[in-house]
Protein backbone atom coordinates (compact mmCIF):
# COMPACT_ATOMS: atom_id res chain seq x y z
CA UNK A 1 0.00 0.00 0.00
CA UNK A 2 0.87 3.26 -0.34
CA UNK A 3 2.44 5.62 2.56
CA UNK A 4 1.08 5.49 5.70
CA UNK A 5 -1.13 8.27 7.32
CA UNK A 6 -0.32 10.77 9.60
CA UNK A 7 -0.90 10.09 13.38
CA UNK A 8 -3.71 12.25 15.43
CA UNK A 9 -2.15 15.50 15.88
CA UNK A 10 0.66 15.92 18.27
CA UNK A 11 -1.11 17.01 21.84
CA UNK A 12 0.87 19.25 24.22
CA UNK A 13 0.97 19.20 27.87
CA UNK A 14 -0.96 22.22 29.66
CA UNK A 15 0.32 25.67 30.28
CA UNK A 16 1.69 26.06 33.25
CA UNK A 17 2.77 22.76 34.26
CA UNK A 18 6.23 22.09 35.32
CA UNK A 19 7.78 19.77 32.53
CA UNK A 20 9.62 17.96 35.48
CA UNK A 21 9.27 17.41 38.96
CA UNK A 22 12.87 16.78 39.69
CA UNK A 23 12.62 13.12 39.49
CA UNK A 24 11.77 12.53 35.40
CA UNK A 25 8.51 11.53 36.60
CA UNK A 26 5.98 13.97 34.64
CA UNK A 27 8.66 13.30 31.71
CA UNK A 28 8.58 9.71 31.58
CA UNK A 29 4.80 9.54 32.14
CA UNK A 30 4.21 11.69 29.16
CA UNK A 31 6.96 9.44 26.71
CA UNK A 32 5.47 6.42 27.93
CA UNK A 33 2.69 7.72 26.78
CA UNK A 34 3.87 8.92 23.55
CA UNK A 35 4.85 5.53 23.06
CA UNK A 36 1.56 4.02 23.48
CA UNK A 37 -0.38 6.16 21.89
CA UNK A 38 2.14 5.84 18.92
CA UNK A 39 2.15 1.59 19.19
CA UNK A 40 -1.73 2.46 19.07
CA UNK A 41 -2.17 4.13 15.83
CA UNK A 42 0.76 1.58 13.81
CA UNK A 43 -1.73 -0.72 15.09
CA UNK A 44 -5.24 1.28 13.96
CA UNK A 45 -3.17 1.79 10.34
CA UNK A 46 -1.76 -2.01 10.11
CA UNK A 47 -5.74 -3.40 10.41
CA UNK A 48 -6.83 -0.80 8.16
CA UNK A 49 -4.70 -1.80 5.30
CA UNK A 50 -5.30 -5.51 6.27
CA UNK A 51 -8.91 -4.64 6.36
CA UNK A 52 -8.54 -2.47 2.87
CA UNK A 53 -7.03 -5.94 1.36
CA UNK A 54 -9.68 -8.20 2.26
CA UNK A 55 -12.19 -5.67 0.89
CA UNK A 56 -10.32 -5.38 -2.09
CA UNK A 57 -10.49 -9.16 -2.39
CA UNK A 58 -13.68 -8.98 -2.82
CA UNK A 59 -13.45 -7.46 -6.17
CA UNK A 60 -11.64 -9.79 -8.14
CA UNK A 61 -12.46 -8.45 -11.58
CA UNK A 62 -10.86 -5.05 -10.79
CA UNK A 63 -7.37 -4.73 -12.86
CA UNK A 64 -4.64 -4.61 -9.53
CA UNK A 65 -4.24 -0.43 -10.32
CA UNK A 66 -8.44 -0.34 -9.24
CA UNK A 67 -7.65 -3.12 -6.60
CA UNK A 68 -5.18 -0.74 -5.04
CA UNK A 69 -6.50 2.36 -5.52
CA UNK A 70 -10.02 1.41 -3.41
CA UNK A 71 -7.39 -0.74 -0.53
CA UNK A 72 -5.59 2.92 -0.23
CA UNK A 73 -9.48 4.96 -0.55
CA UNK A 74 -10.83 2.30 2.29
CA UNK A 75 -7.47 2.91 4.61
CA UNK A 76 -7.42 6.35 4.10
CA UNK A 77 -11.43 6.79 4.67
CA UNK A 78 -10.97 3.94 8.03
CA UNK A 79 -7.96 6.06 9.44
CA UNK A 80 -9.66 9.54 8.61
CA UNK A 81 -12.52 7.91 10.74
CA UNK A 82 -10.19 6.71 13.58
CA UNK A 83 -8.36 10.24 13.63
CA UNK A 84 -12.05 11.66 14.04
CA UNK A 85 -12.51 9.32 17.21
CA UNK A 86 -9.60 10.05 18.90
CA UNK A 87 -10.44 13.77 18.68
CA UNK A 88 -13.18 13.12 20.20
CA UNK A 89 -12.33 11.30 22.44
CA UNK A 90 -9.39 14.05 23.90
CA UNK A 91 -11.28 16.92 23.63
CA UNK A 92 -14.71 14.88 25.86
CA UNK A 93 -11.27 14.14 28.46
CA UNK A 94 -10.22 17.70 28.39
CA UNK A 95 -14.03 18.86 29.04
CA UNK A 96 -13.95 16.55 31.81
CA UNK A 97 -10.55 17.31 33.29
CA UNK A 98 -11.35 21.15 33.27
CA UNK A 99 -15.04 20.17 35.28
CA UNK A 100 -13.02 17.79 37.48
CA UNK A 101 -10.66 20.77 38.50
CA UNK A 102 -13.67 23.29 39.04
CA UNK A 103 -14.99 21.10 41.07
CA UNK A 104 -12.03 20.10 43.28
CA UNK A 105 -11.40 24.09 43.55
CA UNK A 106 -15.12 24.72 44.73
CA UNK A 107 -14.91 21.59 47.49
CA UNK A 108 -11.30 23.09 48.48
CA UNK A 109 -12.78 26.74 48.68
CA UNK A 110 -16.11 25.38 50.69
CA UNK A 111 -13.36 23.30 53.50
CA UNK A 112 -11.20 26.76 53.67
CA UNK A 113 -14.40 28.69 54.63
CA UNK A 114 -15.39 25.93 57.11
CA UNK A 115 -12.20 25.39 58.46
CA UNK A 116 -11.79 29.53 58.88
CA UNK A 117 -15.61 29.60 60.39
CA UNK A 118 -14.69 27.07 63.32
CA UNK A 119 -11.31 28.63 63.73
CA UNK A 120 -12.96 32.35 64.45
CA UNK A 121 -15.49 30.36 66.32
CA UNK A 122 -12.95 28.96 68.72
CA UNK A 123 -11.30 32.18 68.89
CA UNK A 124 -14.28 34.17 69.74
CA UNK A 125 -15.54 31.52 72.32
CA UNK A 126 -11.79 31.36 73.86
CA UNK A 127 -11.69 35.42 73.90
CA UNK A 128 -15.58 36.40 74.78
CA UNK A 129 -15.22 34.55 78.33
CA UNK A 130 -12.48 37.08 79.58
CA UNK A 131 -13.90 39.92 77.42
CA UNK A 132 -17.11 39.15 80.11
CA UNK A 133 -15.01 38.96 83.37
CA UNK A 134 -12.92 41.90 82.40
Amino acid sequence: MGGRQRPPRARTPRQGRPADNGGGRVTSRVGIARIEGFLAWEAEVAAAERDARAFAARFPWLPDVERESLEQAYAADRLRYAEEVVDRAVGRCRRLAARYRAECRRICARWAALCLTVTLAAALFAVLPAALRG
